[in-house]
């Protein structure tokens, strides 16, 4: 099966799905999820859950969430793709984080959902060019669900839509340490398109920005996607979520030193590379 967007040059055919061997039994993997995760709070989660995916304490884990408004940047963000912090949060009025994410600037806010794998990432791809395309697949098969016809663009990480002017519906912004994945990619759904107008997004001169519920031009529920998400990223990693927590229960486990985080307790039934992209 594949999906193409048929009337742009510079779209890519993609095939779908590009998983492991079938025959080989899905990993298992813990599904966290909620409504509203300041960012600092994910990527601190993030950073701890790395640690112990390295040392081979834990299963991988997606988790999927939506911020309060931040603008976040990237390794790559140059002078020319913002106005500077000062000027950004007195126009906007939000805050301003510098992570250590491939890509440049980008906005996150309510009604976009974002999604950070942590995976070791020799389990499921031969490098990150091929971890970006599978999150790319993961996307775009997903909004194909909603009659979304989105494609790739050579050189450009991320999904787009639209033929002779693309605009961009999801952002892809990755880091490879110690072999696991962390950060992740970004869905608008029904986000505020605005805060975008104030930077350059991911660094792209006259890129065009838009959401699901632009294209639809409905009323989407964040949630429904997120499941949907959760069902294509399982389906195209080979998957099986052995248990869906709340990001404090994660954060709970993690600060008990007397207890790893093996799967039988997280996963209960109730020479360093790195590849940036945005």
């Amino acid at each position: 099966m594949t999906l193409h967007h048929p009337h742009n040059d510079d779209a890519t055919t993609v095939t779908v799905p590009e998983t492991p061997e079938q025959s080989e039994a899905p990993h298992p993997a813990t599904l966290v999820h909620c409504k509203t995760l300041p960012y600092e709070e994910a990527w601190n989660l993030q950073r701890a859950y790395r640690a112990e995916r390295a040392a081979d304490r834990c299963h991988d884990l997606l988790l999927l969430v939506e911020h309060p408004p931040v603008y976040t940047l990237g390794r790559t963000t140059q002078e020319g793709h913002w106005p500077g912090e000062d000027r950004l949060s007195r126009e906007t009025g939000i805050p301003v984080i510098r992570t250590e994410r491939g890509g440049s600037i980008t906005y996150h806010g309510p009604g976009q959902l974002v999604g950070y794998p942590i995976l070791r990432l020799t389990d499921y791809c031969p490098g990150p060019k091929a971890y970006v395309r599978r999150l790319e697949e993961v996307l775009i098969a997903t909004l194909a669900e909603w009659g979304i016809t989105a494609h790739r663009r050579e050189g450009l990480p991320g999904v787009w839509v639209g033929g002779d002017r693309p605009s961009k519906i999801a952002s892809i912004g990755v880091r490879i340490s110690q072999g696991i994945t962390t950060h992740g990619f970004a869905l608008n759904v029904c986000p505020e398109l605005e805060p975008f107008s104030h930077i350059v997004p991911c660094g792209i001169l006259d890129c065009r920005v838009t959401s699901m519920a632009a294209l639809l031009s409905t009323t989407l529920e964040v949630s429904v996607v997120q499941q949907q998400i959760a069902a294509q990223f399982a389906a195209r990693f080979h998957l099986t979520w052995t248990e869906t927590v709340a990001p404090e229960r994660l954060t709970t486990l993690m600060a008990q030193p007397d207890e790893t985080l093996l799967p039988s307790s997280i996963h209960a039934p109730s020479n360093p590379k790195e590849r940036s992209d945005d």
